[in-house]
């Protein structure tokens, strides 16, 4: 561990890079390459999601999270449009307004104690559908992960979808954790998105190994057919796309994607059974992918915060409940999570 940036669990945003990607990103710095993306680099790269999400599949390289998640919704609305979402949903708490005030789509927020939407939630606006003077519901967000480490199942999500089809709207994945949710579920990410109808999925590379970089990919290419405007209108076009288009081809090779979710998932299991045995801590949710939620007293949070060496050593997440996040990551080792279990029994 660095003695000057010693690795906490406060977000997988706060990890390094993959060595893999370095490594691409160095391999790719060589000569003059067409920039904006039309260039051979890109072009594998497109061919690789394609590989995981389907043949018919576009994708689209972005810089961020915020990023995807905006110009996809973007993409599929008009400005008197809404996207169904959960109140604890990325869109909704940690986006600063940005759907509305840059995509120009209100959100339509569900409870979920799980942090998952339900078919049945679709519902709830249906009765003022035509009506001019509300905003008309047009997409579902689910997050998948969800921000409470839940998991959509296939089957929860297909319902989903069905039901969304149904009333003539569109399906958007939150995807920044997309692929611990597929390593939780031990399946390909077509299984997640394409084969269970989803429309359109902004896919997490940032805190999957990434240096920077995440991506749209429409699952329904006549969705895609203006979206190069969209992007660069709304300040996702990369110039030296090469450097984001060999981050994703190192990912999506040989599955390293799978490989870094699955131990972040792992270790977050490891933290779970440690926790479990601590008199005095509660999991606040069920552990699915690489996040546990953990309920404390007040006083035992600021003395974990003391004990701990990272700068920012975890998030508060609920401060009325006394919950912390605690995010595992592709570089979090066993030493890193029994030294925080540790630390933990001695503050409780």
């Amino acid at each position: 561990m660095s003695e000057s940036h010693p690795r906490g669990f406060a977000s997988d945003n706060n990890s390094g890079v993959h060595p893999d990607v370095l490594a691409a990103i160095a391999a790719a710095n060589d000569g003059h390459v067409v920039a904006y993306g039309d260039d051979d680099y890109t072009a594998a790269a497109r061919e690789r999601f394609r590989h995981h999400f389907g043949e018919r599949a576009e994708p689209f390289l972005v810089f961020n999270g915020s990023g995807a998640n905006l110009t996809a919704i973007d993409a599929v609305t008009r400005p008197y449009e809404g996207v169904i979402c959960t109140e604890v949903a990325h869109l909704h708490v940690d986006e600063c307004g940005a759907p509305e005030r840059v995509a120009g789509a209100k959100l339509l927020t569900v409870p979920a104690e799980d942090g998952k939407l339900s078919a049945a939630d679709l519902r709830r606006w249906e009765a003022r559908r035509g009506d001019e003077h509300q905003v008309q519901p047009r997409v579902v967000s689910i997050t998948q992960a969800t921000e409470l480490g839940t998991v959509y199942t296939p089957d929860e999500t297909r319902a989903i979808a069905d039901a969304a089809h149904e009333l003539e709207m569109y399906v958007h994945i939150d995807g920044a954790r997309l692929a611990n949710a597929a390593a939780a579920l031990d399946r390909p990410l077509r299984a997640l998105t394409a084969e269970l109808g989803v429309d359109v999925v902004s896919f997490g590379g940032t805190k999957n190994g990434l240096l920077l970089g995440d991506a749209v990919v429409f699952l329904r290419p006549e969705l895609a057919e203006t979206f190069r405007f969209t992007r660069k209108q709304l300040g996702q076009l990369a110039s030296k796309m090469r450097f984001l288009a060999v981050q994703f081809d190192a990912l999506l090779t040989d599955d390293l994607w799978r490989s870094n979710a699955t131990h972040a998932n792992a270790m977050a299991q490891r933290l779970a059974g440690a926790i479990s045995r601590i008199d005095g801590v509660e999991i606040a949710y069920p552990v699915e992918v690489n996040g546990v939620f953990v309920t404390l007293p007040a006083p035992a949070i600021d003395r974990l915060r003391d004990a701990l060496p990272a700068a920012l050593p975890f998030y508060v997440w609920d401060e009325a409940a006394g919950t912390i996040r605690l995010m595992c990551s592709w570089d979090t080792t066993e030493e890193d999570v029994d030294g925080l279990a540790e630390a933990l029994g001695g503050v409780v």
